[in-house]
């Protein structure tokens, strides 16, 4: 795989209070995906972008919400989210080391 297609799978990471508590719990990151993004290039992404070991990949279509501007509605895009459990001894650290 490509590096331009690497790049083009993992949009960005997603951090949040429920994605913090999986990371510490459960030995999982959360990414926003794209869409055509399957599994096993989830996981080559990972491994080769960050450097880790995965052993497992979760997939989950996220519907968009419509809302209303004035009297219009709008609809927001739907889009891919993966968790992606890390092998024991593992870790990504988005921070950079913050001391």
């Amino acid at each position: 795989m490509n590096v331009d297609r690497l790049h083009q799978i993992i949009r960005a990471p997603l951090i949040s209070e429920k994605s913090n508590r999986v990371a510490e719990n459960d030995q999982q990151v959360v990414f926003k995906v794209a869409r055509d993004a399957t599994k096993p290039e989830i996981r080559e992404a990972v491994e080769k972008l960050f450097d880790v070991r995965v052993t497992g990949v979760s997939t989950l279509n996220v519907k968009g919400k419509t809302k209303r501007f004035g009297r219009s509605t709008g609809r927001r895009s739907d889009w891919k989210k993966a968790y992606v459990t890390l092998a024991e001894g593992s870790e990504i650290d988005f921070l950079g080391s913050a001391s």
